[in-house]
């Protein structure tokens, strides 16, 4: 048995990088796109300060609807769903590149929708006295939501990214490489206990560390 796993070796490093490049495409679409979206959907909310623009109503409808559709997807739907777009994007539907265009499509709703509920735990009373002395709107979401909820919003990141290692794995049943694929091929295929419970342990690991580091950053950001 010992023997098994020191020869797979080669093959679990490259799925550990294939697992983190996954989750690195997906977290950094879900930051640099979800965040926005997040922020946007807190700010057209009843009450919030661009609520009360023309048209915000119809559009925080059509946005919180878009979120709530995708999100109402079972992620092995939604990666096979998007096989024609993936292909488009990637190039290729198989691979740790093609899994991270499914990925990314969650985890963007997904971190927007955990952005605004971060949003709304900030004192009312901080945007108000913000709007009170000029601040701009894009002031207030820098330097007071952003500001404020970033314990939060670390954590929500957190949240995500173990989630997510978890659809990286899932992914990876369907041709997506990483962890999952590993599994699957050794572990389930090949009847080989021994690559499934070292997988199992590896992703625990992994979940472990995650946590732990976003458990940290959060409690260091947190100034309550």
């Amino acid at each position: 048995m010992l023997e098994n796993l020191v020869g797979l070796l080669p093959e679990i490093w490259v799925a550990l990088g294939q697992t983190a490049l996954m989750l690195a495409i997906g977290l950094s679409a879900a930051v640099l796109l979800g965040g926005p979206l997040g922020v946007l959907l807190f700010l057209l909310s009843p009450g919030q300060s661009l609520s009360g623009h023309r048209g915000a109503a119809l559009v925080h409808r059509v946005v919180n609807a878009l979120v709530n559709t995708v999100r109402s997807f079972p992620f092995i739907i939604l990666l096979v769903a998007l096989v024609p777009i993936t292909r488009v994007v990637a190039g290729t539907s198989i691979g740790p590149l093609a899994a991270a265009v499914p990925l990314s499509f969650a985890a963007i709703p997904y971190f927007a929708r955990l952005v605004e509920q971060c949003l709304r735990e900030v004192p009312r009373g901080v945007i108000e006295a913000a709007h009170a002395m000029g601040a701009s709107e894009a002031q207030i979401v820098l330097r007071v939501l952003v500001r404020e909820a970033r314990a939060g919003l670390v954590g929500a990141l957190t949240v995500l990214a173990i989630s997510f290692l978890s659809y990286s794995a899932v992914a990876g049943v369907v041709g997506g490489g990483g962890i999952g694929d590993l599994a699957i091929r050794y572990g389930y295929y090949r009847f080989q206990t021994d690559v499934m419970v070292l997988t199992v342990a590896i992703l625990v690991a992994l979940v472990q560390l995650i946590q732990f580091t976003g458990h940290r950053v959060a409690r260091r950001l947190d100034k309550r």
